[in-house]
């Protein structure tokens, strides 16, 4: 047998405030002819957490058409790993850039 449910009475429920979502934003990837695609894939995977074979069809779509979706994210997120990205290309002497645009 289950204990009865009790209610406290006189305890009103509030509701919790809406919080305002941060704005969606497409990370991009743009293309140049310096960068290793090992170098390419490795980013993608390591500081965008795409899985292997969409980080590579992600490389050659920026490869062949200049630039590509990578994914979409938070404003914040995606300037947090915009910036990853570039110090880690920039420490290794790449040009790879990213950007990024509302949704």
């Amino acid at each position: 047998m289950s204990a009865p449910l009790r209610i406290s009475p006189g305890v009103i429920a509030q509701p919790l405030p809406e919080t305002e979502l941060e704005p969606m934003y497409r990370v991009i990837i743009h293309n140049d002819d310096v960068t290793p695609m090992d170098f390419v894939v490795h980013i993608l995977e390591r500081i965008f957490f795409v899985v292997g074979s969409m980080a590579v069809d992600i490389m050659y779509e920026a490869h062949h058409s200049g630039a590509a979706y990578v994914q979409s994210l938070s404003k914040t997120e995606a300037q947090n790993r915009i910036g990853r990205a570039h110090f880690a290309a920039g420490l290794e002497g790449h040009p790879l850039r990213f950007s990024m645009e509302p949704e």
